[in-house]
């Protein structure tokens, strides 16, 4: 807006027209064409919590106690001189601090003499477009603070930093990895590296409930049909009954493997956001540290995630709202979509990157 103008979102013209009346019919004559709402899958995918006011939630993180044999007549209150002689465990302590970002809007203006002149019912339109705007962006911010986690350091002495898998080299570590040419795989590895993330997980006794693998579709559909590299179709897909799979080739569903519920996303970031120039550059929540801004990092060899839902948080402190005012001196309707939340990583030894 500048100079007291507001820029309408105009029903009646087609995009790159000049006609406002152009889409406009004089009666109705066909169904309204809207688009496809897309999956947002990470929100039962993680831990949220809901605050009444503040500015932040805080997470406490403990460590876990110890076990010793009991010498008959020894005081257990009191301090041996060696560790295997120590009754009292020393249990320590952290806290991860989730801050709520500024409040997230998505707005636009219908004009009155657009909504008289429509055939169909615009503004419930708008207002779901709005919401849908939202919901995705909050669906990617969860997906990269999942990606955030699975490179952070360990929350404390005695638990366990987070993990990247090489899909392509077969090894965990991202000494290997190579942002500006990204290796292919096949379905077989891709398998194999789900196998691996469960037995990391295992190894680090994150609970075997709540598991889950978010891919992109291309790596997803890799599972079904077993491809290998130059995606030639495999007797040895995961869905293959013959051998044990689970799945359908009829609707290209593959529901778990080593114990790892299975779903695909767009949402998952593909480029380098590192410099600031991403839409999450401005979140009070820097989960990349200093390789980083906000909830943007370089996802250049990133193609999915292995997690535990305890692995990140969300913090609520307006949840998503929609909300409409006609405007008497500007002749038509402000909708606002909005929602003030912030994300964070609780437990990064929960999340595994899978990249290549």
């Amino acid at each position: 807006m500048a100079n007291g103008l507001t820029s309408p979102s105009r029903v009646g013209l087609i995009e790159g027209g000049s006609d406002n009346d152009a889409l406009f019919l004089k009666k109705f004559s066909g169904e309204i064409l809207q688009t496809f709402e897309e999956s947002n899958i990470f929100k039962p995918l993680h831990t949220i919590r809901t605050i009444d006011s503040g500015k932040s939630a805080q997470f406490p993180v403990t460590g876990i106690a110890t076990a010793a044999y009991h010498t008959p007549g020894e005081n257990i209150a009191e301090q041996g001189g060696s560790p295997t002689d120590k009754y009292l465990s020393d249990i320590v302590k952290t806290e991860k601090i989730i801050n709520i970002d500024k409040m997230l809007v998505a707005s636009t203006f219908l004009a009155n003499i657009d909504d008289v002149k429509n055939h169909y019912d615009i503004r419930s339109v708008y207002a779901n477009e709005l919401g849908k705007a939202l919901a995705v962006r909050f669906d990617s911010a969860v997906a990269k603070t999942f990606l955030g986690a699975a490179r952070d350091s360990a929350n404390l002495s005695v638990t366990s930093a987070g993990s990247t898998y090489d899909v392509a080299g077969e090894a965990f570590g991202r000494g290997n990895l190579d942002p500006t040419a990204v290796d292919t795989f096949t379905g077989a590895q891709l398998v194999g590296a789900l196998f691996a993330a469960a037995q990391k997980l295992d190894e680090q006794d994150v609970p075997s409930d709540g598991r889950f693998c978010v891919l992109r579709p291309a790596e997803y559909y890799k599972l079904v049909t077993g491809a290998d590299a130059s995606n030639t179709f495999s007797l040895t897909s995961v869905i293959n009954s013959d051998i044990g799979g689970q799945g359908s080739i009829a609707s290209g569903n593959v529901p778990q493997i080593a114990g790892i519920s299975l779903y695909k996303s767009n949402h998952l970031p593909s480029t380098d956001l590192s410099g600031g120039a991403g839409v999450d550059a401005g979140s009070s929540n820097d989960v990349f540290g200093g390789n980083g801004v906000g909830y943007d990092g370089d996802f250049r060899n990133t193609f999915g995630l292995v997690s535990h839902s305890a692995a990140v948080g969300t913090v609520k402190l307006l949840d998503l709202a929609t909300e409409s005012e006609y405007q008497i001196e500007r002749q038509g309707t402000l909708f606002v979509a909005k929602y003030a939340m912030g994300h964070g990583i609780l437990r990064p030894e929960c999340a595994i990157e899978l990249a290549s």
